[in-house]
């Protein structure tokens, strides 16, 4: 069992998703309350254990119709889906600094499998003497393999949104000592 944890740094990290709207541009979102725990006694990684809690009341897309909806049960469900959840199952080195991280997706009760690509960034001092580390996280999912089915048909042809979401991360962490609680609630 890995002995040095890891927690989020909210304040220099951020969890973005990108969709395809009207099938000519992209929609960005992102999710502003999240927590992430890493246990590893590796220095490169290659044990971590990574667990993840998204929030998903704290969407923002910018319009508030539009984060709403995404609350509603046409899509995220958040009054019966509160949270979204990620717990690893492999954290692979791949190359210098190059990952692939697999795991499993939970959005709206449904588990699923899912891989992304983690660029490791490096671990540094900062200057009060917290250790801490940084990965940049990619990902594509298909939306309705969670039950996020909802869309349009155009009158020109195509869809309102697209099915697949690009996935992007970049996740600051700080070293923390063992006896220290979990900032990862159960999902």
């Amino acid at each position: 069992m890995a002995t040095k944890k890891w927690i989020l740094d909210p304040a220099h990290s951020e969890l973005q998703f990108k969709v395809k709207h009207l099938m000519v541009s992209n929609v960005t979102g992102n999710f502003k309350d999240f927590q992430v725990e890493v246990a590893s006694d590796s220095g490169d990684f290659t044990d971590a254990a990574v667990k993840a809690v998204v929030q998903v009341d704290s969407i923002a897309t910018g319009p508030a119709d539009r984060d709403n909806h995404l609350k509603s049960g046409d899509f995220f469900d958040a009054a019966n889906f509160p949270t979204i959840a990620f717990t690893s199952t492999a954290f692979r080195k791949l190359a210098t600094g190059e990952y692939a991280l697999e795991g499993n997706l939970t959005i709206k009760g449904v588990t699923r499998p899912v891989k992304l690509q983690a660029e490791f960034g490096g671990s540094v001092q900062d200057p009060w003497g917290n250790l801490k580390t940084a990965f940049s996280l990619t990902g594509k999912i298909n939306r309705s393999d969670w039950g996020l089915s909802y869309n349009a048909a155009l009158e020109t042809g195509g869809v309102l949104l697209s099915e697949e979401v690009r996935i992007l991360a970049e996740v600051q962490m700080t070293e923390v000592v063992a006896s220290e609680v979990s900032a990862v609630e159960e999902a």
